[in-house]
């Protein structure tokens, strides 16, 4: 069975919208506007392209990236490494060309077959209601989060707001830097 990994930049009170500058949102752009860089706390986001053997978002997340990503050298790894896009209303012709094999799946259940190939991790970036859905149905094993230290208030979150049974996280790995940004990696306990 593969490893479903979610890795999110998420501000303290779970906001997950527009970390990278999107437009349409009050506050786009809270990873980097008012906050000191230190390329060390954003190690993970390389370690993730490394370790990761696919990709999984949903169709709003994908896109935004890929008319972005493929160019993107920081993101060269992620180019040739097969995609999931997650969507009841995308098409084939709306697949871009250069960023490698792309399969569009219909449905949780898909995902969940897809998690019972042989294969290495599969890494969901952005995708706030995909991850909220697939964390629901109990699909998510481990969260990469980078935790900014600000309170965002109104956004997308990452985590569902669905009345349902505790979910235990178990913290695996965890660093704090100067900035106050804190990386925290949490495997869920099936």
């Amino acid at each position: 069975m593969r490893t479903l990994i979610s890795t999110a930049f998420v501000s303290l009170d779970g906001v997950v919208e527009a970390p990278g500058g999107e437009p349409g949102y009050r506050n786009s752009g809270w990873t980097f506007k008012d906050m000191e860089f230190l390329p060390e706390a954003f190690e993970i986001k390389g370690r993730e392209q490394t370790e990761a053997a696919a990709m999984l978002m949903g169709r709003v997340s994908y896109e935004a990236f890929s008319p972005v990503w493929p160019g993107m050298e920081e993101f060269a790894d992620y180019k040739v490494m097969p995609k999931y896009v997650v969507s009841t209303t995308l098409t084939e012709e709306d697949l871009v060309t250069d960023w490698g094999k792309t399969t569009i799946l219909r449905s949780l259940d898909e995902v969940a077959a897809l998690k019972e190939t042989e294969g290495g991790p599969i890494i969901v970036h952005g995708s706030a209601a995909l991850n909220r859905s697939l964390s629901d149905a109990g699909l998510i094993d481990r969260y990469h989060l980078l935790v900014f230290p600000l309170l965002l208030g109104a956004g997308k979150r990452l985590f569902s707001d669905t009345d349902k049974d505790t979910q235990k996280l178990k913290l695996v790995e965890h660093k704090a830097y100067a900035n106050g940004l804190q990386m925290n990696i949490f495997d869920v306990v099936h």
